[in-house]
């Protein structure tokens, strides 16, 4: 069971990873609850989004692919407790070095991201 959940997470995460990385909505949209809120702390500034508001602005920027950088995103770490997990992202892109942490939760049979937290890290 345990690791069939680490396999549905990881699965998630990289949806997660292809869906910023190439500017695909669709995946990452499918990533997230549809109540999910972001929250940043960008070089002092603070950032906060909805969901909708997060997938317009991916939408309308060029992705990390159409700027020929390189893919360099990955799970820091993964906790898990029951229907609920927290993962540590590191997100290398468009000249920041995000480090993310998703809250997770199980819903309906399917990993949704609930919450974002992030900042860049000089």
């Amino acid at each position: 069971m345990y690791k069939e959940t680490i396999k549905a997470i990881e699965n998630l995460i990289t949806n997660y990873f292809e869906g910023i990385y190439n500017g695909d909505v669709t995946k990452l949209e499918s990533c997230f609850h549809e109540n999910t809120y972001l929250f940043g702390d960008i070089k002092g500034v603070d950032y906060l989004k909805s969901i909708n508001e997060y997938l317009k602005d991916v939408k309308n920027r060029q992705s990390p692919n159409d700027l020929n950088e390189p893919f360099n995103m990955k799970i820091i770490g993964i906790d898990i407790m029951g229907k609920i997990a927290m993962v540590k992202l590191h997100v290398p892109m468009l000249g920041y070095n995000y480090y993310d942490y998703l809250s997770l939760a199980k819903i309906k049979d399917a990993w949704k991201i609930v919450n974002k937290i992030f900042t860049h890290a000089e």
